[in-house]
């Protein structure tokens, strides 16, 4: 049974670092949460590394630069580990080819140009989806009015041409502000559904948790029994943290508010049945981080 608590220094003392999801915890993509921000200020006053996991598929600088914008001050945070950076690698190693299908906005169109210096040189061009050898995926074009099923038939057509598809963004949906969004993950999970071939580099998959580890490991050497996963998302943040065997913290005001009841906090009774019918376990819940 998860244990509910009050705030995260009620537990912080038995962690040396937390992994904290973005949206959802941090942010709602229109304005930062002060709660959150005043706890991982203290949790790195007493000691501790925040490194903020997000399944963004933009490059780290991109994403501090939209935390500067939304009023997130620095001090709360250490490093920043985005589904972008880890998907970067794969895309530099050839995973889809060299000749690539870009489907997103092209506000993300920095996910192939501003790369971190440890990369090698980029060896792909950007081509139509006729020409193309693998699609890399970061969103929807415009996912204020757009669903998944907007795209089937570039989808049956990457498909019948046996393209990889890259996906940037693992997250299905997101809350931005009052309003719920599909993201990367909801186009790869159609594909897949039509019987494509889908990669993830973001949360719950291994690569974005190695990379985490590694920047956490040139701050300070912690253990992964000392490390505390945070985050609002059952399929990507929760399942990854239990795919990492890493304790977690369960923010239930996000995207499960409604199904376990959470204004302040979680119902217990609500909470237990949705974790136990999802299959999912949390050492930890809370209602928003504070």
């Amino acid at each position: 049974m998860t244990r509910i608590v009050e705030t995260l220094s009620e537990i912080s003392a038995e962690y040396d670092a937390v992994f904290c999801d973005l949206w959802g915890c941090l942010h709602n993509g229109v304005a930062v949460f002060p709660d959150a921000v005043r706890a991982l200020q203290k949790f790195r006053r007493d000691g501790g590394k925040v490194m903020l996991l997000t399944n963004a598929p933009r490059p780290r600088g991109q994403v501090a630069e939209q935390l500067d914008m939304l009023g997130a001050p620095r001090d709360c945070w250490d490093d920043i580990v985005t589904s972008g950076d880890s998907a970067q690698a794969a895309l530099l190693r050839g995973i889809v080819g060299k000749k690539v299908f870009h489907l997103g906005p092209e506000r993300d169109l920095t996910f192939f140009t501003d790369l971190a210096d440890d990369l090698p040189e980029p060896d792909f061009t950007l081509v139509p989806l006729d020409e193309a050898e693998g699609i890399a995926c970061t969103g929807l074009l415009d996912d204020s009015t757009e669903t998944p099923d907007d795209y089937r038939a570039q989808l049956l057509l990457a498909k019948t041409k046996g393209l990889k598809l890259l996906c940037a963004n693992p997250d299905i949906v997101v809350d931005k502000g009052d309003t719920r969004i599909y993201c990367a993950g909801a186009l790869a999970q159609l594909y897949t559904e039509m019987g494509g071939e889908s990669l993830y580099f973001g949360k719950p998959h291994p690569p974005i948790y190695d990379l985490a580890r590694r920047r956490l490991a040139a701050l300070a050497p912690v253990q992964d029994a000392r490390i505390l996963a945070i985050g609002d998302g059952p399929g990507t943040d929760l399942a990854g943290a239990m795919g990492e065997d890493l304790d977690f913290l369960f923010v239930t005001g996000g995207l499960v508010a409604e199904q376990t009841g959470t204004r302040t906090q979680p119902e217990p009774a609500r909470l237990d049945a949705y974790l136990k019918q999802e299959r999912l376990a949390a050492r930890y819940s809370i209602g928003h981080l504070r």
